[in-house]
């Protein structure tokens, strides 16, 4: 089924229309960015929102649970430590109103850079965001935990282990969608061989933290003006209590390896290779002088992420083959998710 398709506007635009400010007709378009909930831009006036609802089709287990997203962009409002969050104005669970639950959030003025540099952006330019991208994950992870915890949105430990289990349980999550569906899902062996090496080398835990699960370049608001800096933080579906070090290793994941073309990414050339941002090594060092911790080898760390990345886009790849996205993208994930775990068994060594 079409993205396009998902939203009833007839429906929708009177839900909003009593609810937001304002006193003009509420329009809707949708936002062709990101490849996983789907996201529409709602305007009312000289205003604007950002609507987030679930993709269409089978989901796994706890995928793509939007209101337990607003949950966390609420309470990470509350919180002492100055976080960069969308502010969120209205959440539905009556999923006669959307086609599915969904929420609304004011949208934050900036732009989103994902494969391709803007011309505006130079090397001191370049430079700055990328620090301001580590000192931005370290707010984060100077946030109070223990709120969320008594939210039931995260445990304050086992979170690696855990970790392992859920994208483990996922990747059977698809086998068995793909078998209720009278198809096979196909075998993936450098999946197994990374599973493998993650669980004989489960790292001890640091002390628990606010953790957002997807941190990365083109999942943040590169806000206006002299010097460009993060002015939000998107996507916080994975969201969670748990092991910092996770979130580091993740953006470490898309981050260049000295040397390599592209910056070594298989999915294709890292927008964080352009010259001018900093080192890895400069990246790690900001996030330890913002935290207050010390990362240690975040290798077992850069492996999840590339590894859970890899599990997550053979789902969206299924949904791809049974007719139930319209995002080109995942059509490359043929290539692409096999790609990914042999790049997360080069990382680590396997």
């Amino acid at each position: 089924m079409p993205a396009a398709s998902l939203v009833d506007v007839e429906r929708l635009g009177p839900w909003c229309e009593e609810r937001l400010p304002g006193s003009g007709r509420v329009h809707l378009r949708r936002l062709a960015a990101g490849h996983s909930n789907l996201t529409y831009v709602v305007t009312r006036d000289d205003r604007a929102w950002i609507l987030r609802r679930p993709p269409a089709g089978p989901l796994l287990p706890t995928a793509h649970d939007v209101l337990r997203e607003y949950r966390v962009l609420e309470l990470l409002a509350r919180s002492d430590v100055p976080v960069r969050v969308p502010r969120v104005t209205i959440a539905c669970s009556d999923e006669s109103v959307a086609g599915a639950p969904f929420y609304l959030m004011e949208r934050a003025e900036g732009v989103v850079i994902r494969d391709v540099l803007p011309a505006w952006l130079d090397e001191a330019g370049r430079r700055a965001l990328g620090l301001d991208l580590a000192a931005t994950l370290a707010d984060l992870h100077r946030v109070d935990p223990r709120p969320f915890v008594a939210a039931g949105l995260g445990r304050p430990s086992g979170y690696l282990a855990r970790q392992l289990r859920r994208w483990t349980g996922q990747r059977e999550g698809i086998r068995a969608a793909v078998a209720a569906g009278g198809r096979r899902a196909r075998g993936l062996p450098d999946y197994d061989v990374v599973r493998d090496w993650l669980q004989a080398g489960l790292p001890a835990e640091q002390a628990a933290a606010v953790v957002h699960g997807d941190y990365k370049l083109d999942n943040v608001v590169v806000g206006p003006g002299e010097t460009p800096r993060v002015a939000a933080v998107l996507d916080w579906e994975m969201a969670t209590v748990g092991d910092p070090r996770a979130d580091l290793g993740y953006l470490l994941a898309f981050w260049p390896q000295d040397g390599r073309a592209g910056g070594g990414f298989p999915l294709g050339e890292l927008a964080t290779s352009g010259p001018g941002f900093p080192s890895r090594a400069e990246v790690v060092a900001a996030w330890e002088g913002g935290t207050g911790r010390r990362a240690g080898s975040t290798t077992w760390f850069e492996t999840l992420a590339v590894w859970k990345l890899a599990v997550l886009l053979e789902a969206s790849y299924h949904r791809h083959l049974a007719g139930l996205t319209d995002d080109p993208f995942f059509a490359t994930l043929d290539e692409g998710v096999p790609a990914l775990l042999a790049h997360a068994r080069e990382v680590c060594g396997a």
